[in-house]
């Protein structure tokens, strides 16, 4: 295929091919090769694909001359319901058309399935988790995306690998929310013992270990919860006061901190009993496991010692002297450095696991209490200044101690909160070499891309009190060499479209598929299914529009005649503007409003009809782009 031109949309390049398709689902352009493939999840003998589906989404590149895999590419792609015929109305998008829609991060105006998004999580004082996209906050447009309600305020959370299902501590209902990040929405509250507060997952996520920190002994310890069918396995008492806790490389044992007592408890994860109790120092205080070394350290706040614990033998092995005052302790993923913060000293301990030696003894802001890592840095908060510490991961190992860094997130320094959360206030993005840091005083979250002086940008938090931030990924991943793939549901039966975007080297190409609808699937809904039948999604401002649409029965896929109380909502992002409209029947179920959009924006289309029984929001929503003349143009 010959190169003719080059669009360029929000600052990406993309190509424009003379022609764009091509038959199959294997395209070979300018020597590079891109292989897309579907199939359900679950690796079953049943290929093809039906409504509800698990699917793993596959795209392989190679290069065309010698077949080596083209890897450590960041490639986008997306998936929507595939365009009507186009013989009923303008011809549908093109390939590089839509890419270029989907660059754009307009509000209401994506695809049903976005495989490069990323989400921002904030736990809330307020019950809640607001679920910010910062994409579209960056560029200034509204990034609230949606908000889950809790039952109580979360405290701790924890998220599976795929980042598919996150978990919530709530303390004051004694149970743990059981969140689908897919829809954002809570699936279950379960029962979780006395004071629910530290909450992880094992390695093989078979269990979900939860902290109970309760007054009374016999109920203080740990509630073990299958994470698949979301029931309590065990209650194990362990200990009085706060527990940390952390399993061997294995999932053989887990090793649980009783803070009170003063030990660490060895519960055999098979068998679901405690084992031994070991006595590490009076204030255990934080747990972290090294991989490398295959043991457990614990740190002591009022002693300043960290013990190594054997993971298999369960006694400890070193005892590694730093000074009183040691709090939260992390690894770097590759198990060797272990970083562990001092609020007295101001200062951060660095110990080596290949050797059980205190290496570095690096200065950071007052009182730090967070640890983050970045593929370069570590980056620690700090409860006593606005400023984040950054230690540059490359100079360990090295005689000299890393030379200490740091940059502002925010204008108060956290310990101006009362109250401030056990998770964490700093999340690696997933995109780039950045960092986005919790400032709970200022009830705002900062973007800091690593070599700057300063954060780029920042979010508000809609009004509630802040306490944690997580991220929940979507976007596609090197599974393997040149091998890009992530798994989604496949929401409805139908036609769908797969657009697919290289920066460089330089591929655009969309593919198509098809989800059968499933017998087995219980068919939920409204009365009514919707069929948008305009295709132009920008129209002038001020001017009266002709907006029709298809209703159908959503069983038969029979037209439905004769409704006379369809009636269509619309508003400008972000509420503004709200009008009703009558729609009347043209044709044999196709019916027609009338609409005007007053001014220039993203507008929200929903279609009612009373005597069905649905209401605006049960179906399907449309977008329109109301522009100005210039624009349209």
């Amino acid at each position: 295929m010959t190169l003719i031109g080059v669009l360029s949309i929000a600052g990406l390049a993309l190509p424009a091919f003379a022609s764009e398709a091509a038959p199959g689902n294997r395209v070979v352009r300018d020597g590079v090769v891109l292989e897309f493939s579907i199939a359900p999840a679950d690796g079953g003998e049943r290929k093809e694909l039906m409504e509800g589906d698990q699917v793993e989404v596959k795209f392989r590149l190679t290069d065309e001359g010698t077949g080596n895999p083209l890897n450590s590419l960041y490639p986008g792609a997306w998936i929507n319901v595939g365009e009507a015929p186009q013989a009923r109305g303008a011809p549908a998008p093109s390939c590089k058309e839509r890419v270029s829609l989907y660059l754009k991060n307009i509000v209401g105006m994506r695809p049903l399935l976005d495989l490069n998004s990323y989400f921002l999580l904030v736990l809330n004082n307020e019950a809640s988790i607001s679920v910010i996209d910062p994409r579209v906050g960056i560029t200034g447009r509204t990034n609230l995306f949606a908000k889950i309600p809790l039952k109580e305020p979360g405290v701790d959370w924890v998220k599976t690998r795929d980042h598919k299902r996150l978990f919530v501590s709530m303390p004051k209902a004694g149970q743990v929310a059981a969140v689908a990040t897919e829809n954002f929405k809570v699936t279950a509250n379960v029962e979780a013992g006395v004071n629910p507060v530290r909450v992880i997952l094992q390695t093989d996520e078979k269990y979900l270990w939860v902290g109970n920190d309760a007054p009374e002994a016999a109920q203080s310890g740990v509630t073990v919860i299958d994470a698949g069918a979301l029931r309590v396995a065990a209650r194990i008492p362990t200990g009085r006061g706060h527990h940390e806790i952390v399993f061997s490389g294995d999932d053989r044992y887990a090793f649980v901190s009783n803070r009170e007592e003063g030990t660490v408890s060895v519960i055999d994860i098979r068998q679901l009993k405690k084992v031994k109790d070991l006595g590490t120092g009076p204030l255990p205080i934080s747990l972290a496991y090294s991989p490398l070394s295959r043991a457990v350290y614990v740190a002591d706040g009022r002693e300043g010692a960290i013990s190594v614990v054997d993971s298999e033998r369960h006694e400890v092995l070193a005892r590694i002297p730093a000074k009183p005052g040691l709090g939260p302790l992390r690894f770097t993923p590759d198990g060797r450095w272990g970083f562990v913060v001092n609020s007295i000293e101001n200062a951060v301990h660095v110990v080596d696991a290949a050797t059980n030696r205190l290496m570095y003894t690096v200065p950071v802001e007052a009182e730090p209490y967070q640890i983050a890592f970045t593929q370069s840095y570590a980056h620690i908060r700090s409860l006593g200044a606005e400023r984040v510490s950054l230690i540059n991961l490359a100079y360990l190992g090295k005689e000299a101690m890393p030379p200490p860094l740091s940059y502002a997130a925010g204008a108060s320094p956290p310990n101006k909160m009362p109250e401030l959360s056990l998770a964490g206030g700093m999340a690696p993005s997933p995109k780039e070499a950045a960092v986005y840091v919790l400032s709970p005083a200022d009830n705002a979250i900062y973007h800091y891309m690593e070599g700057m002086a300063a954060p780029s940008g920042s979010f508000r938090t809609y009004g509630q009190s802040a306490r944690a931030i997580e991220i929940i990924d979507r976007s596609l991943r090197e599974e393997e060499p040149g091998v890009y793939s992530t798994k989604v549901e496949l929401p409805v039966a139908g036609a769908y479209d797969v657009a697919f975007l290289l920066d460089s080297p330089s591929q655009v190409h969309c593919f198509n598929f098809a989800a059968k609808p499933n017998p087995a699937r219980k068919r939920k809904g409204p009365a009514l299914a919707i069929e948008y039948l305009t295709k132009e999604q920008k129209v002038m401002a001020g001017e009266a529009t002709r907006f029709p649409f298809r209703l159908t029965d959503p069983e038969s896929g029979q037209p439905r005649l004769g409704l006379q109380d369809v009636r269509v909502q619309f508003y400008m992002v972000p509420g503004l503007h709200r009008t009703e409209a009558p729609a009347r029947e043209i044709s044999e179920g196709i019916y027609e409003a009338a609409l005007t959009l007053p001014q220039a924006g993203a507008y929200y289309i929903y279609v009612a009809s009373p005597s069905s029984k649905v209401r605006y929001g049960d179906l399907p929503y449309r977008t329109l782009m109301a522009v100005r003349e210039e624009s349209k143009k």
